[in-house]
């Protein structure tokens, strides 16, 4: 298996307004080990097909992905931002299954 390290990104609500809330991105970087490395790409009605890996990383948590880990938005890998589509907790790790580019 393949070594991870790597920044993901948590959507984490806060009080910008006294009533008002707004997600802001919590980066924070992790452990892990790759799992599985599969890559489809999908003709869609745009020029340039799109592209989604079917990559599981396994990641060492800690308290903070613990407790947040349902506002885990995307994982840097390869140099891209991938959404996160699924998560498996396993304590003490969390298994990622990735889909699509993140769009910010």
């Amino acid at each position: 298996m393949a070594k991870f390290y790597g920044e993901i990104g948590f959507a984490i609500s806060k009080e910008t307004v006294p009533g008002v809330y707004t997600d802001t991105i919590e980066r924070r970087f992790y452990y892990g080990e790759v799992n599985s490395r599969r890559i489809r790409t999908t003709n869609g009605a745009s020029i340039n097909d799109n592209v989604n890996v079917s990559d599981e990383i396994s990641i060492v948590s800690d308290p903070f992905a613990n407790e947040h880990y349902f506002a885990m938005k995307y994982v840097t890998y390869m140099g891209v931002k991938w959404k996160v589509e699924n998560i498996s907790v396993q304590f003490p790790r969390l298994v990622l299954s990735l889909g699509g580019i993140y769009n910010e």
